[in-house]
């Protein structure tokens, strides 16, 4: 009585989950998925509502189960999935509710933490924050890994210097250039993704500013294949962790949930790594 396939659901309005994020999950996932004999359903916008094509999912039994992705701060996906008791894990967390459901997220406030730290042992203490979409988890757990780390010596977060929205070049470009040419300027600039980093370094030249030197930039690096922070000039300084072998844990999780319906829901954390390379030095006094 089994599908052997796994869905993964896409509204219309999220056109970019379909980036290299997505593209680099679904990679490591399909390796998993294939090796167990399973194969992948990719529903993508369309007319039907996300609703719509979960119960359809559950009522023909065309998926053994589901991955849910883009997790939202409120998301209605986990109690419908928990109703039609369709196998689900979500790749990351909804909010703070780690329970009553499975997952797998890395350490987003650690990792924000980390890298902001770095920046004030530098010396740094104007540093903004380019972040993605604060509707999801993950974007909200950076900031809050950021504004930790910056309370914790003494340092008020300024909105002033705080931005969030979709990772990509152009607004990385925008945000970057806007805040680098700001009154009292940041001296940093971290990064909530590797997408917004063409875009930021493309700001700092046209103000002929030198990237570690007059001004840091941190970002997130999932170790996306052709984004490649090593061969930036200079090395960019990164919290990294790899999203294809999130995909590939996931699958593995999900298949044994799906294989072991008396298993306990699996809960996984990741810690992040921070490699420091030549695109943070210390605070230039002006």
């Amino acid at each position: 009585g089994r599908a052997h396939a796994i869905g993964h659901v896409l509204p219309a309005d999220r056109m970019l989950q379909i980036d290299p994020h997505f593209s680099d999950f679904i990679a490591g996932a399909g390796d998993v998925y294939s090796a167990n004999g399973f194969d992948v359903m990719l529903h993508v916008g369309g007319p039907e509502s996300e609703q719509t094509v979960y119960r359809r999912y559950a009522q023909s039994g065309a998926v053994d189960g589901v991955v849910v992705m883009g997790r939202r701060l409120n998301d209605w996906r986990i109690e419908l999935l928990t109703e039609l008791e369709l196998p689900f894990i979500v790749h990351g967390r909804v909010g703070d509710k780690d329970d009553g459901y499975a997952w797998l997220d890395i350490d987003n406030r650690g990792a924000f933490r980390q890298a902001t730290k770095l920046l004030t042992d530098l010396g740094h203490r104007r540093i903004g924050l380019v972040n993605g979409n604060e509707t999801f988890t993950f974007a909200t757990h950076r900031r809050q890994g950021y504004e930790e780390a910056l309370t914790a010596i003494g340092l008020q977060p300024d909105p002033a210097i705080m931005t969030s929205d979709a990772m990509t070049e152009e607004f990385g470009y925008r945000h970057t250039k806007r805040l680098l040419t700001s009154d009292d300027r940041p001296t940093a600039l971290l990064y909530s993704s590797m997408l917004f980093v063409s875009g930021a370094i493309r700001a700092a030249h046209e103000l002929n500013l030198q990237i570690g030197s007059d001004v840091s930039l941190i970002a997130h690096d999932d170790g996306l294949p052709f984004l490649n922070a090593e061969g930036l000039v200079p090395a960019l300084t990164t919290v990294r962790s790899s999203i294809r072998a999130a995909g590939s844990r996931v699958a593995e999780l999900l298949i044994g949930m799906i294989n072991d319906a008396e298993s306990t829901e699996p809960h996984e954390l990741w810690t992040v790594d921070l490699i420091v390379r030549g695109s943070t030095g210390p605070a230039k006094t002006r």
